[in-house]
């Protein structure tokens, strides 16, 4: 599978992390989702990422790491003493690329675009569709004059993410389910 790109993409010093750790990442079959550096417990680096269809095991986790900390030893770009945390996005996860917007049409997200639109830069709604480059949100909050869904140009969005629901959980397990059994069929489940 062709690696999409990010359309939600990190600044600065993540940015830096993310371009130097990404080649390898996907050089293991996987997709970079998101590079964090939070205060949490001292300072913590957070990659997540995942296989194309979406998981993440364990074991993936630890292939991460071991491919990654090498790098950050050389590179050596945070300069302090920092936690690596290396983990899938989860059920209520960050939309970076258009295909993972397609893959949760139907479930509800909230965004915040880089730049304002009508005033506005938060969105919460409905996934209805990814067309010519926009994404179709059905608001949440409906407009009491006007069309109830509104476009957003994919390339404006700063940060997206699932909205925890009992039906995104459902669809979760589901697609885990699925995945595990496809992952069995071709052998290459080690559990």
């Amino acid at each position: 599978m062709d690696q999409e790109t990010r359309i939600v993409r990190e600044n600065g010093l993540e940015a830096r992390i993310a371009a130097m750790l990404e080649p390898a990442i996907v050089d293991l079959g996987f997709q970079l989702v998101r590079v964090k550096l939070s205060g949490v417990d001292g300072m913590t680096l957070q990659i997540m990422a995942e296989r194309p269809d979406g998981t993440m095991t364990v074991d993936d986790c630890e292939a991460v790491s071991r491919a990654v900390t090498p790098i950050l030893d050389v590179e050596d770009p945070i300069d302090r003493e920092y936690n690596l945390e290396i983990s899938s996005p989860g059920i209520d996860r960050p939309l970076v690329r258009a295909v993972d917007f397609e893959r949760w049409r139907g479930h509800f997200a909230k965004l915040e675009l880089a730049v304002p639109r009508d005033g506005r830069k938060r969105f919460r709604g409905e996934i209805r569709a990814i067309e010519d480059g926009d994404l179709v949100l059905r608001l949440e909050d409906l407009p009491d004059d006007g069309e109830p869904d509104v476009r957003l140009a994919l390339a404006d969005i700063a940060e997206a993410r699932l909205v925890l629901t009992d039906e995104l959980v459902e669809a979760a397990l589901k697609a885990d389910k699925a995945a595990r059994r496809k992952a069995s069929a071709n052998g290459a489940d080690k559990d």
